[in-house]
């Protein structure tokens, strides 16, 4: 049950971490966007690159931990 919970855990971690980048990306990119709106292409890029990145890792993770509790049954 120990371990089952420790991967519980883990999962939600891997849930929260991306949700904050999310948070912390679009906070500070319609920061940006109040401040200069001309340089919304540039913004818009690079918020894009940084949410696919955050996406991506917490795919992995989740599938990690997916295989992690297949091998525990």
């Amino acid at each position: 049950m120990n371990r089952n919970l420790s991967l519980i855990i883990i999962f939600g971690l891997c849930v929260l971490g991306p949700c904050m980048v999310f948070a912390a990306s679009a906070y500070a990119s319609i920061s940006a966007l109040g401040r200069n709106p001309s340089s919304a292409p540039k913004i818009f890029t690079a918020m894009v690159v940084a949410l696919a990145f955050a996406g991506i890792l917490s795919f992995i993770a989740m599938l990690i931990v997916f295989q992690l509790f297949s091998a525990s049954q």
